[in-house]
């Protein structure tokens, strides 16, 4: 998630879905929506921490190397925490580290604050510059779905994404668009309208990457009861991920990254 997909083009595009009613069928009803719409403009949401690291080593020197890149939005930067060990990211090195097959991981970001599927394209350019990693971790789509694109097309740039990796013998795992019909900083019936956008976007990704040979964990439906049941699980801006929203998806994550792991070791 991330600060731009919230911001300005986040409230002129769910201004239009006002117009259009999406959710409300009546005039009061849109004005409401578009009223919730600068509202969420002119809130103040988590920047980009300078200091996290974008590289860094987690786990014993002899164990098993595994090098591991994180791709997509400010998700894979850690937008809403302040140390490495909170972003999901390095939760995620942490648990393969200290899990039962032990890696040594070294761990990478190239993930953009305010990235759309769009955007994916460069950030595979830069992951696959110099020794290939050998998981990618692709976290995206809640800035497609704040900007209500169509969710088949941004789905497209996923896949491409997803095979260009592939066809680097790249193991692919990617957290679909999560649950924002849980995020606190909308209130209804705005929320409604994101999280509906946010579940077609998830659903075309599922596709998208299937087909393109990568894997998928649904991060809406398999996180999102956490998120709504719990505010703990946002930063204090109540879009962005806190510490324990990252390591739900962490740990959410880590079977499908762990099985990947265990194959990009055959190769």
């Amino acid at each position: 998630m991330s600060e731009r997909g919230i911001g300005a083009e986040f409230a002129l595009r769910l201004g239009k879905a006002a117009a259009v009613s999406l959710v409300a069928g009546t005039i009061g009803g849109a004005a409401v929506l578009a009223g919730q719409a600068v509202a969420a403009r002119n809130r103040s949401y988590a920047q980009p921490e300078l200091g996290l690291a974008l590289r860094a080593t987690v786990g014993r020197a002899d164990a098993p190397p595994l090098r591991l890149v994180l791709l997509g939005d400010s998700s894979a930067l850690g937008v809403g925490v302040e140390r490495f060990e909170e972003t999901v990211g390095g939760q995620l090195a942490h648990l393969l580290a200290e899990g039962p097959t032990g890696r040594r991981v070294h761990l990478s970001s190239v993930g953009v604050s305010g990235s759309r599927s769009t955007d994916l394209a460069t950030q595979v350019a830069r992951a696959l510059l110099g020794e290939h990693p050998d998981v990618a971790v692709i976290l995206i789509g809640a800035n497609d779905a704040t900007a209500l694109r169509r969710p088949v097309e941004a789905a497209a740039y996923l896949g491409s994404a997803v095979r260009r990796m592939r066809e680097a013998r790249v193991e692919v795992v990617v957290g679909t668009c999560p649950d924002l019909g849980a995020v606190r900083a909308v209130s209804p019936p705005l929320r409604q309208v994101i999280g509906w956008s946010g579940r077609r976007v998830a659903r075309a990704q599922t596709a998208a990457v299937l087909d393109a040979g990568g894997t998928v964990v649904d991060l809406g439906t398999e996180t999102g009861p956490v998120f709504r049941a719990d505010a703990g699980t946002f930063c204090y801006d109540g879009f962005h991920p806190s510490a324990d929203g990252y390591r739900v998806w962490a740990h959410a994550l880590l079977p499908a990254v762990a099985a990947a792991a265990a194959v990009a070791s055959r190769h």
